[in-house]
């Protein structure tokens, strides 16, 4: 599943050479059992982020951005509730961090929110702004893979 508007579906090729290699990275065998941190697929074009964490209240985080990155981001155990939200008029928290490519946005009165169980991946744009990590009904401990594909 992929959601966006329809003005930016047509500027994003979520099937080219390099998210090719993302996908094919998150159909390994050992994903479970990868160290935590990164791993390179492709240099600085295509790496992954593996993460652990326990979720937490949505109204206890915001939401985050990029703009040098897609996020391609799989979830190997656990579930979670991710809110996501235009990028544009959203207001800013701090400033964006240019070397780290990370932002951080106030969250809109009504965002968006999708259920992410093991097994499920989510592919968000530089457009889209996000917030993983957040728990369904209780907190729970999750382990992704967060594949960052280079615009």
């Amino acid at each position: 599943m992929l959601v966006t508007t329809l003005d930016h579906a047509a500027g994003n090729d979520y099937l080219a050479a390099r998210f090719q290699k993302a996908y094919a990275f998150l159909n390994r065998d050992d994903l479970g059992s990868l160290p935590l941190g990164r791993v390179d697929i492709d240099g600085d074009a295509v790496f992954a982020n593996v993460q652990e964490y326990d979720t937490v209240p949505a109204e206890e985080k915001q939401l985050e951005a990029h703009r040098r990155y897609y996020d391609v981001q799989f979830v190997v155990s656990g579930e979670e509730v991710m809110q996501y939200a235009p990028l544009e008029g959203l207001a800013k928290v701090q400033p964006f961090d240019e070397d780290a490519d990370f932002g951080l946005y106030c969250t809109p009165e009504r965002p968006s929110s999708i259920v992410l169980r093991a097994g499920d991946v989510a592919v968000l744009a530089p457009e889209d702004a996000h917030k993983p990590g957040c728990a369904l009904d209780a907190p729970c401990c999750v382990r992704k893979i967060v594949v960052k594909v280079l615009v």
